[in-house]
């Protein structure tokens, strides 16, 4: 790969926080107050914020421990488990990113609909309508050729529109900071009126809160285009501890500005709501705007990670050989093509069947449990074997247990929707060891 198409520290970090900081950040007070109290939502935070930080030092040292394993999610597992566990990491992986791109898009037209659309004229609605699929379209293809430029031109971008979303969050936790009451954030702690038990409270977070830290590999999935190896780790630590204090502070501030039961029941984007409280209506168009921004700009991360998958995982023989063609600017060109018309198909069924943003997150959410967890344990069995120092294995260990966790957290119906999506994986994956067994007897 040319140098110039390296890709530098600042636009790792940028990258890893704008594919984590996207769409779910604007409906993360809503979301969390729907399903617990201050109480369950101070802990959720707490298990969270210690196991996304143990699956960062995963990252982190396992970019140092295996340097020559370019690719992170799918060469770890393939390395540590197998051929057939590094495909499932990989297949699961990329239908979490595809898929959470898809999501992205609708929201980002349902946001627009708040504007345009009016009782008499329904244009874009909640992303689903015909005139969303043909504005969706549009962006999906000219990002598609955007990507086709170069990867480093589409993280120079991303760069730029992650600058310009930060500003409107940061607005919202100055507002909530001194707009915060005490008494309405001691109102009902314990979240009686959900009659629902402590853990309970702590276990229906845990997908939320996920969701909004996926994405924390980026600088790994794109070790291959790093300028320094040094520079994955500290992009990963950056951008999660960014994101944290970020999602922590508008979570909490904002029940101290409306009641939990207030905040529940908001339509989201929430932070709209809240800050229309705070501020009145510019506010409101403020969190708005900054909302298609954000969107946007995590789309355009996301589909670099969507599009790196299938080609790393082809140059192993878990892809069909296809996927490894890249064109003068280093840009995989065969597996962009299948993203974009992968995006292009569930767009498509998304007008059909009427579905929305909230349907799609479960679903990406759900495929990126197994990945995770393997990381985790990969990490394991490399400092064990190696005989690296406790720290390092308690910190594999941690993240293990935390992947358990949150499997766990998800519940039956969400592990076994996720299994079922692997399933025609098994397809793909075998043709492509018959072609790689057909292409050594050649």
């Amino acid at each position: 790969m040319q140098n110039g198409q390296k890709i530098g520290l600042t636009m790792l970090t940028a990258l890893v926080f704008s594919s984590m900081v996207g769409a779910g950040i604007f409906s993360l007070p809503q979301n969390m107050a729907e399903v617990a109290g201050v109480d369950a939502i101070i802990t959720a935070w707490i298990i969270t914020g210690v196991g996304i930080l143990l699956l960062a030092g995963c990252f982190l040292h396992l970019s140092r421990l295996k340097p020559e394993l370019d690719g992170g999610i799918y060469t770890y597992a393939k390395t540590g488990f197998g051929d057939l566990a590094g495909f499932f990491s990989a297949w699961g992986y990329w239908l979490c990113a595809t898929i959470g791109v898809v999501g992205y898009l609708v929201v980002a037209f349902a946001a627009l609909g708040s504007f345009i659309d009016t009782p008499t004229s329904i244009v874009f609605g909640e992303g689903n309508t015909i005139g969303a699929l043909i504005g969706e379209s549009i962006i999906l293809w000219l990002v598609h050729y955007l990507v086709l430029r170069g990867v480093k031109q589409a993280a120079f971008i991303n760069l730029l529109a992650t600058l310009a979303k930060s500003l409107p969050l940061i607005a919202f936790i100055v507002f909530a900071y001194y707009a915060f009451d005490m008494q309405t954030f001691n109102t009902d702690r314990a979240g009686t009126t959900l009659e629902a038990p402590f853990m309970e409270q702590v276990k229906g977070t845990m997908l939320i809160t996920l969701w909004v830290f996926t994405g924390i590999e980026g600088a790994i999935v794109l070790s291959q285009r790093a300028k320094k190896r040094s520079d994955i780790g500290r992009a990963t630590y950056i951008g999660v501890i960014l994101a944290l204090v970020l999602y922590v502070a508008i979570t909490l501030l904002s029940l101290g500005v409306m009641s939990r039961v207030d905040v529940a029941a908001l339509s989201n984007p929430s932070m709209a709501g809240i800050m229309a409280q705070m501020t009145g209506s510019v506010g409101k168009w403020a969190i708005s705007i900054g909302l298609i921004v954000s969107v946007l700009a995590s789309y355009l991360s996301w589909i670099l990670y969507s599009a790196e998958v299938p080609y790393t995982a082809a140059k192993y023989n878990a892809f069909p050989r296809i996927f490894t063609k890249q064109n003068a600017q280093g840009t995989p060109t065969a597996s962009l093509l299948l993203t974009s018309a992968t995006v292009q198909l569930c767009l498509l069924m998304i007008f059909l069947t009427g579905e929305g943003y909230n349907t799609l997150v479960i679903i990406s959410t759900s495929m990126i449990l197994i990945p995770y967890f393997l990381v985790g344990a990969y990490l394991v069995k490399v400092s064990f074997a190696q005989s690296e120092r406790w720290s390092i294995k308690a910190i594999g260990l941690g993240a293990s247990v935390y992947g358990v966790w949150l499997i766990y957290a998800a519940g039956v119906d969400n592990l076994l929707l996720s299994l079922f999506l692997y399933i025609p994986g098994l397809l793909i994956y075998y043709y492509s060891r018959y072609q790689a067994k057909r292409t050594l007897k050649q």
